[in-house]
């Protein structure tokens, strides 16, 4: 067996920037940290940090007054600032950069005068931490839910989009979005996530050389359900895996090459383990495809840093 391996895959800089941020926080306060929300999408992520003795709730009514407090890596509305202001929290953002961007944006084109839509899936942390900035705003996830916005002559409108989906991804909503308001505004094609963009190209030309992908990330991790239904769109049959555990050897039968992928909150470490298991069972031997560089690196915030 020959497996392939995609890249980039695994961490982007915001993931890596959110976890240093927890990890810096237990050693400068000491445990417990609390953390509003799963800090990446991402068990062992998630286990790991538990044990050096992070809490993560649901709400800031589960956080102690005066408490330590994370905000996840996918963003907060102004509301829950305030509100952690008022419970006294003191308060670390992991926030990505590129999700603060958005909220940035979002919020100055209201200021404005347009009404926001939000490109982006219904419920999401990102979109909820967007939208909760927003006094109107719409939330598409289809062409078919363009169609229902309402079209009035008194009413402009302008577009964000969820980081975690790539310029393919958006294409077909934003081109519906543009034909049905032709005024609309809306960002760069250049502040679509760099990571998530990078990872779907990468795992397309993985699947290219493969009878059969993997893409190794969370149920409830976005970019990486993408990353499978890109790999599916190029070779069938494509899944997604959280661990080598996960993996049935009825898979592989017949599979001489296999593509391998990770979503942008997995650690390489989970990869490791479906390579080896993949090299126990079947002898496989490992080729890196040649990607993407990703040299951005995000700062962490000033108390951390000192």
């Amino acid at each position: 067996m020959k497996v392939f391996l995609a890249q980039p895959r695994g961490f982007c800089a915001g993931v890596v920037r959110a976890i240093d941020i927890v990890e810096r926080a237990l050693q400068l306060y000491g445990a417990p940290v609390y953390v509003l929300h799963e800090i990446v999408h991402n068990q062992k992520v998630l286990a790991d940090l538990t044990a050096k003795g992070a809490i993560f709730v649901e709400t800031l009514n589960d956080i102690p007054k005066g408490a330590h407090t994370i905000f996840s890596a996918h963003g907060v509305s102004e509301k829950i600032v305030a509100q952690a202001s008022r419970q006294n929290l003191a308060i670390l953002d992991a926030s990505c950069p590129l999700v603060t961007k958005v909220h940035l944006q979002s919020k100055q084109y209201e200021k404005e005068g347009h009404t926001v839509v939000i490109v982006g899936h219904q419920g999401h942390p990102e979109v909820e931490g967007i939208r909760g900035n927003l006094n109107n705003c719409y939330v598409v996830d289809s062409v078919a839910e363009v169609a229902d916005l309402p079209d009035s002559a008194e009413r402009s409108y302008a577009y964000v989009t969820q980081t975690t989906l790539s310029i393919d991804d958006t294409r077909e909503l934003i081109n519906a979005l543009k034909a049905k308001f032709p005024s609309i505004v809306g960002p760069d094609i250049s502040d679509i996530c760099y990571a998530t963009q990078n990872r779907q190209s990468a795992v397309k030309t993985a699947a290219q050389q493969a009878d059969l992908v993997l893409v190794i990330g969370a149920d409830n991790s976005s970019n990486s359900n993408r990353l499978r239904e890109v790999a599916a769109a190029e070779k069938e049959p494509a899944y997604r895996i959280q661990s080598a555990a996960d993996m049935n050897p009825e898979w592989f039968e017949g599979i001489a090459n296999v593509g391998i992928s990770a979503g942008a909150s997995t650690p390489e470490v989970l990869v490791e383990e479906v390579i080896t298991k993949l090299k126990v069972l079947f002898g496989a031997t490992v080729e890196t495809l040649p990607g993407k560089e990703e040299k951005i690196h995000f700062r962490l915030p000033r108390e951390i840093e000192r």
